[in-house]
């Protein structure tokens, strides 16, 4: 499977905790910066986050995909928008919540989310 971050950096227990939750091993992670500039159009900067992929139209089409989005709701309904044109589905997602009583505050994958469900 293909991790494609756009979110915070995850560490090797969030990717032990991705493979349980899906059965299924994390062979590439792909890291993708998802900052923007707020006084530039929205819609050209994510495409150019998907572009930064680098993955061809097969494998869009064809390798299993899971994605951990950005924070920001706006950049995250574009993305998944982008996404689900590039893959003819909306590839599942990760949610990361807080642990419980961890301090420093760390985050642990809460959950995988089927966003064909």
């Amino acid at each position: 499977m293909v991790l494609l971050n756009f979110a915070h950096p995850l560490t090797p227990e969030h990717i032990a905790q991705i493979e349980a939750l899906t059965g299924q091993k994390v062979d590439r992670v792909v890291e993708i910066p998802a900052q923007i500039d707020p006084q530039q159009p929205i819609i050209p900067q994510v495409v150019a986050m998907v572009d930064a992929c680098a993955l061809s139209t097969i494998e869009w089409q064809t390798l299993p995909l899971l994605v951990n989005p950005p924070s920001l709701n706006f950049i995250a309904v574009v993305l998944l928008a982008e996404l689900h044109g590039r893959c003819g589905y909306f590839p599942a997602c990760i949610r990361l919540r807080p642990a419980q009583g961890s301090i420093p505050p760390h985050y642990e994958v809460a959950e995988v989310l089927d966003l064909q469900a």
